[in-house]
């Protein structure tokens, strides 16, 4: 759903002042939170949609790990899963079902989580997801309301997903480039999530449909601070600006430069092709990690040792007039 119209629609919500509710719908973050105990949280989150590939086994990786990442975005540890299914029953093979669930059972557990069970309706396209619950200890909580100025930026997947797999369906995309996309979006960020609760992480967010731009516009405003990104620096996945240059541009894009179009300063030295990558929506994208000055290089140690893809891309600054500044 497009940022404009989610956040008009959550405008006038209630919203619970519940004494254990630790993390809400209400701060953008990517999975709510609930305290059971002193030393044990609940993070929930959910997430679905229709395929974006045509190996029904290989989307339910990429579903199941899409829907993880919020829980790991915060920090947690998941747990447990259903599965949320729309299939169109009598007009699609069952074998597409039992592949796109074994699909994403095999990555629910990759991640040390069960699936439980879960949730079917008929339906006349193909839809799929995964309902999350992890555990965290509440001092523990990772949102994406502590960055502060000075701290470095870290994205730890390359983007460009939306751009490629809009490529797919278009039949403009090479095999190769195709296996390098899958594998990249069936990639959990379970290890990237480790490092940074080990580095005493500020901030996380993990990058999904609102694009790069549009995620670190949430942790900038829900930190009450600016950020700053070097284009020049940023991982971009291959043959992604050709695409784009070809048209190859998903309609998430467009609703998310929108959205952004009074946030975001981009200057004019920035490199024309790479913009509308930077707007691109994500599936299973990496997360953007802040992490203070004085804890990254022992951040930056820790994903060299563990062989973690991380690239520093910019820095948190004090509030400025944009919340988004790209240079």
């Amino acid at each position: 759903m497009a940022p404009k119209v989610l956040a008009e629609a959550l405008k006038n919500f209630p919203k619970s002042n519940h004494p254990d509710l630790l993390v809400g719908f209400n701060k953008a973050d990517d999975a709510g939170v609930f305290r059971i105990s002193e030393d044990i949280a609940l993070v929930q989150t959910l997430d679905f949609f229709p395929p974006i590939v045509d190996d029904p086994y290989q989307f339910g990786q990429i579903a199941a790990a899409n829907a993880l990442s919020d829980v790991y975005a915060m920090g947690g540890t998941p747990v447990t899963a259903l599965n949320i299914v729309c299939f169109p029953e009598g007009t699609m093979s069952i074998d597409i079902l039992t592949d796109l669930l074994r699909g994403g059972n095999d990555k629910i557990e990759e991640a040390g989580a069960v699936v439980v069970g879960g949730h079917s309706i008929k339906d006349k396209e193909l839809k799929y997801g995964v309902s999350v619950t992890g555990l965290i200890n509440p001092k523990h909580i990772m949102t994406n309301a502590g960055a502060k100025a000075g701290d470095r930026l870290y994205l730890t997947k390359p983007i460009g997903t939306g751009i490629i797999t809009t490529g797919i369906k278009r039949n403009a995309v090479s095999k190769e480039l195709t296996a390098v996309v899958i594998a990249q979006m069936s990639q959990l960020n379970k290890k990237a999530s480790e490092a940074m609760a080990n580095c005493k992480a500020s901030a996380a967010t993990d990058i999904t449909g609102f694009g790069l731009l549009g995620h670190a516009y949430e942790m900038a405003a829900a930190s009450n601070v600016s950020i700053l990104f070097h284009s020049n620096i940023i991982p971009i996945m291959p043959e992604v600006k050709e695409l784009a240059k070809m048209g190859m541009i998903p309609g998430g894009t467009n609703s998310n430069k929108d959205y952004l179009s009074d946030k975001v300063h981009i200057k004019s030295s920035v490199e024309g092709s790479i913009v509308p990558v930077l707007f691109d929506p994500q599936t299973s994208g990496g997360l953007l990690i802040s992490i203070s000055e004085d804890l990254a290089e022992l951040f930056e140690q820790e994903v060299r040792e563990k062989k973690i893809f991380a690239l520093a891309i910019g820095e948190v600054l004090s509030k400025t007039d944009f919340s988004i500044i790209v240079e």
